[in-house]
């Protein structure tokens, strides 16, 4: 009798017996390799969870205004690089990976509750000496109290059926060694008198004035100081960058050639090779002289920014109110501020889309029947990591647009206190009498 080939279907039935087989024995084996990169973030994220839950304690601290304070904006400056060195304190491995600490961050807010305009600094109990040291250094007619949290007032589940809400995290339009406009670029060091000084920050009050009763407004800059390895690559990419924009040629070396070589070329062109050196040298011209004056200034603002202390920066805004008040087109107050800092050949802070409470609709007309409940839900999670001050797309890592960099300089020129006189508005919570020492009282 002739045997019959085996049919297809008894050889593969005995491939996958011996796959499984040897699955069913060998299955745990790649297992670490395929769940490690899981275990690692559910491990972190649940480290850090509990950190900020049990060791950091935040406190909410309201600063007032001096009413007759002709500080400029570079003062405030003084406080930022004093900030950067008080909050300090990048964890080691223990503490990051174990212990699950992380570099805390100090957080600045200008909000307006109906119409009233309030300076806040949110930052760790540990540090609120440190803080406060800094701002009565420059601003010694100030007063620091402790404040209730304003953003646990309003009901938590907003957007909900008697609230509404606009709200939008921004982004940096280039890389973020290009810097935002500053108080400098205002010319305020020029003019003597105060009230003839401009300042952005003005218009931002003046907006936060026009909020109605049951209307609120809340800006929120969130910043932690970079670490030294960090902040060390970035600068070398900055430096990349400008080198790039100068027309700055990387110098390769020449091999020298065999003396045999230079001979012949003595022979044949009557020139030494140190006179051909000497002659180029003479006709060189540094690509630094072709640069226009535009590009002159981008230069010196990357070499300027990259140059003072740096801070990791998320930056949002709230607008929410009662629906029988809520004014939709007063979410532009936050539009029109940030626009102040915006720069054609630098840089400008825009909306973030993916964080912005819109939506584009979609040309495949079913998916825009789930538009509503999209945008519900992603004012939930904008409303959620504002109140718990969590950078956006919390859990995810944010991308560098968002957490982008700002030195001490940019920072200052977004948050500080402006006096009466050149922010006139009378709903801004200031200070009528000057802080002074206890009088002596004689001992004898």
């Amino acid at each position: 009798m002739i045997p019959t080939a085996p049919s297809i279907t008894s050889f593969t039935a005995f491939v996958f017996q011996y796959v499984w087989q040897v699955f069913r024995i060998w299955w745990w084996l790649p297992a670490p390799f395929i769940l490690w990169k899981p275990f690692v973030y559910l491990w972190q994220w649940w480290r850090t969870y509990w950190w900020l839950r049990t060791i950091y304690k935040p406190i909410l601290m309201e600063v007032k205004l001096p009413k007759q304070s002709v500080k400029p904006m570079r003062a405030m400056e003084d406080v930022m690089n004093s900030f950067h060195t008080s909050i300090y304190h990048p964890p080691d491995w223990w503490e990051k990976n174990i212990d699950g600490q992380v570099q805390t961050s100090i957080v600045f807010e200008v909000v307006s509750l109906g119409g009233d305009i309030h300076f806040f600094v949110r930052c760790h109990k540990g540090y609120r000496d440190a803080i406060e040291a800094s701002l009565y250094a420059q601003y010694p007619e100030a007063e620091i109290t402790t404040a209730e949290d304003y953003a646990k007032a309003v009901p938590q589940d907003l957007p909900n059926d008697n609230w509404n809400m606009w709200a939008s995290d921004y982004k940096l339009v280039k890389a973020d060694f290009y810097p935002i406009a500053t108080y400098k670029n205002f010319e305020t060091e020029r003019e003597i008198l105060e009230e003839k000084r401009i300042d952005p920050i003005a218009t931002l009050l003046e907006g936060f004035s026009k909020v109605k009763p049951g209307e609120q407004f809340w800006v929120q800059m969130a910043c932690s100081p970079m670490s030294e390895g960090p902040a060390e690559a970035w600068r070398k990419e900055a430096e990349i960058e400008r080198d790039k924009l100068a027309k700055r040629e990387e110098k390769t070396p020449v091999p020298a050639k065999p003396m045999l070589l230079e001979a012949v070329d003595v022979l044949v062109t009557g020139k030494v090779p140190e006179q051909e050196t000497k002659e180029e040298e003479k006709t060189f011209f540094p690509p630094e002289m072709k640069l226009t004056p535009g590009e002159r200034i981008i230069l010196s603002g990357i070499e300027e920014k990259i140059s003072k202390p740096i801070f990791n920066t998320n930056i949002r805004f709230i607008f929410l109110g009662k629906r029988d008040t809520f004014n939709k087109g007063n979410f532009r107050i936050g539009f029109a501020f940030f626009g102040s800092y915006a720069t054609t050949h630098l840089n400008a802070l825009v909306p973030f889309g993916p964080t912005l409470s819109k939506i584009k609709k979609s040309r495949f007309l079913p998916v825009n029947a789930l538009l509503p409940r999209r945008l519900y839900l992603r004012n939930r999670r904008m409303f959620r990591n504002y109140v718990s001050r969590l950078h956006p797309l919390f859990p995810r890592t944010p991308p560098k647009e968002v957490k982008f960099k700002l030195n001490t300089e940019e920072l200052a020129s977004l948050f500080h206190f402006p006096s009466y006189r050149i922010a006139p508005v009378p709903t801004v919570s200031r200070v009528e009498a000057k802080r002074t020492a206890p009088p002596e009282i004689p001992t004898e």
